[in-house]
């Protein structure tokens, strides 16, 4: 037991079949014994949410030497709480969700399943770590990427993280990165959300889109900042919600 390699569970929420979630596996089994559990079909947005109005169920896809496989009729959560309860056959040493298509930096976070599956791991106490590449192509070049996906999954597991506290990481679309920053979460905010279009007898339909208005463009140490700018942008990520600061006044309101 002793010389056992570390245990990595990973799911994502693009789906089992995105590339993003093959090539972080591929990047990440030097590292240890890996287990996925994805997604059947994309969840993208659903957060940390659970299914509760039906059952779940989940299937083996692949077993080979060091790699098991599995596919998830549920959300990113779901797949990690199910395989907490099904598959592991001990508690994995670290939780990673992605690669996602698509970056996930600033407010992105709170609606991202990618985090969702990075909470639900750190709310387990089991180290965890979010990665993003600032793609929504499927076929998007991860390679790039690669070097830092695997040498930050290394020193996590060498080194931890503090209780309730992941890891976010954003990678810009770019052939040569310059580097990691260690940053803090962009302020802004999602305006002009929906698309609306007529349909027949007069009913209208909506599609989620929306531009994002960067309120804080010029904060060299945000994650925003560090993506526009060729970095790797590292954000850690709490996920005890108090806000703490306003505890001894709101004591003063009652």
């Amino acid at each position: 037991m002793e010389n056992q390699k570390p245990l990595i569970l990973i799911s994502n929420d693009d789906g089992i079949i995105a590339k993003g979630i093959s090539e972080l596996i591929k990047f990440l089994r030097p590292l240890g014994e890996i287990v996925v559990m994805a997604p059947d079909a994309p969840r993208s947005g659903s957060a940390c949410a659970l299914t509760v109005t039906e059952p779940i169920h989940y299937r083996l896809l692949r077993k080979d030497v060091g790699l098991t496989v599995y596919k998830c009729s549920g959300t990113p959560t779901d797949c990690v709480k199910l395989a907490f309860h099904t598959v592991l056959d001990r508690k994995p040493d670290l939780v990673v969700g992605g690669i996602n298509h698509g970056d996930n930096s600033s407010v992105n976070v709170h609606y991202s399943g990618t985090m969702g599956v990075v909470i639900e791991g750190c709310l387990k106490g089991v180290p965890s770590i979010g990665f993003s590449l600032c793609n929504h192509e499927p076929n998007a070049d991860f390679e790039p990427a690669g070097p830092y996906v695997r040498e930050i999954a290394r020193r996590v597991l060498e080194k931890g993280l503090p209780p309730l506290t992941c890891l976010n990481v954003n990678f810009p679309d770019t052939k040569e990165l310059k580097g990691i920053k260690i940053c803090e979460q962009a302020r802004g905010r999602w305006t002009n959300e929906w698309e609306d279009f007529a349909h027949r007898g007069g009913s209208r339909y909506y599609w989620l889109t929306g531009e994002f208005e960067d309120t804080d463009a010029a904060n060299e140490k945000n994650d925003h900042w560090a993506l526009a700018n060729g970095y790797a942008a590292i954000t850690p990520t709490t996920v005890d919600a108090t806000a703490y600061g306003l505890i001894d006044e709101l004591k003063t309101w009652f």
